[in-house]
Formats: structure tokens, sequence, C-alpha cells
């Protein structure tokens, strides 16, 4: 895995690089928010750690500019600004993932491959079935429709941009601050205890449908096949 990693101090930047060395990883370092987005559109990695604090160029800028020229490498943004409001701000900027610091080395690596598999699924051959099947309920990636046996199922905008975000990962949580950002985009007025009523009125929903919507104290949500 190529990683360009993005931190401008030089102790942290030293022990982030033996550590994703070690473990296999292929590291090219930047400590200037300008740097990184000229390496990032030059050279894409396959995975790109983010600082916010960074001089040049904001490190929410670089993944903002990254995101309008195009580059879709997933983005992991580490930083100790770790209010909610910030992690909003990242996710809606772009990232895909944000570990607030300090954080254990072996999270961090399990963060990245993690990035690196979506990834890879996101890339799959056009010929690859797109469709997900759970319980009795049918997703399809390519319009966005859901089907209950059948016939389409209908949800508000807001339902829908849930579901689709859970249907992405279907069995794996996906994180509050994450749905939050997908479903109320740009809405800083919004309550962020806000998507727990999508969640309740999405639930029911999916009753009948053979389909559960879990909550994971502390990790977020996800969606499973019922077990009756």
């Amino acid at each position: 895995m190529q990683i360009l990693l993005v931190e401008d101090d030089p102790s942290m930047q030293a022990t982030l690089q033996r550590a994703l060395l070690r473990r296999g990883m292929q590291v090219q370092l930047v400590g200037d928010g300008l740097q990184a987005l000229q390496r990032w559109q030059a050279q894409p990695p396959d995975a790109l750690v983010l600082d916010l604090s960074l001089p040049g160029l904001d490190g929410l800028e670089v993944l903002a500019q990254g995101r309008a020229l195009g580059l879709a490498t997933p983005v992991l943004v580490l930083t100790a600004r770790s209010t909610v409001g910030d992690r909003v701000l990242g996710l809606n900027a772009g990232a895909d993932d944000y570990l607030p610091k300090p954080f254990d080395l072996d999270e961090l690596e399990a963060r990245l491959r993690a990035l690196l598999r979506r990834s890879s699924t996101a890339l799959a051959p056009s010929g690859a079935d797109t469709s997900v099947q759970l319980g009795h309920m049918r997703y399809e990636r390519d319009s966005g429709a859901v089907y209950h046996l059948g016939e389409p199922m209908d949800f508000t905008p807001r339902e829908r941009a849930l579901m689709q975000a859970l249907l992405a990962r279907p069995g794996q949580a996906v994180a509050k601050e994450r749905l939050y950002a997908l479903v109320f985009p740009g809405e800083v007025t919004v309550q962020y205890e806000a998507i727990e009523v999508v969640v309740y009125r999405l639930r029911k929903k999916l009753a009948g449908t053979g389909v559960d919507l879990v909550t994971l104290r502390g990790l977020g949500y996800l969606l499973k096949q019922s077990q009756s």
C-alpha cells in the first residue's frame, strides 16, 4: 500500500513512518499543505493520511481542493481537533475516516486497510453485480432504489441518504458523525441528535423486511439480516 503521510511535526512523522513501514506499507512524507496537494495530484497514493493543522494550506483546504480536482483517494484524517463539529467539517470536506489524536498504531493500520478494501470494492469492474441483497430487501447501487419483495420502498430524502450509507457497507458499522454529514450536508444549524430521529423512523419502515438497523454504542449504526 502506497501511503502519502501529510504531517508537519517531525517527531510524529518519524514515528508514523516507522510504524507503517514495519506493517509493510510504503510511505511518502510531506509536511506542508500546498506541497501535499501538489504531490497528491501528481502521484495519487493508495491512501492519504492527513493532519489538519498544516503550514501553507490547512488540511481541510487540502482535502476540499483535492476532491474538487476529482481526486478520489481514500483519506484518513488525523487531528487533535476532537469535537463533533470538527469531525463533521472533515467528513463534509470529503474525508473517508477520522482518527483523533492520541491514537493506537494498530487501529491506524486497521483503518487504513479497511479504507483500501472499500476503495477496491468501489473500483470493481463494470460487469460486476451492483445489487445488494439483505433479508427480503434488495438495493440497486446504480439507481439507488431499494426494493422489498420486489416492490420499491418509499423513503424521505434523509431516510434514503441514511439507507444508502448503511447499505454501502452492510454488516459494518458506520460512524454517527459520518451519517450526520451525509444526511444533513451543510446544515450546520441542525442538532447532532437529529440523526437519531431519522434512525427511529427508518427502523419502523424496515419492520418485516428481514433487516435490522442496529445501534452500536460508541461506534455508530449498521444494517444486518434479522436472526428470526
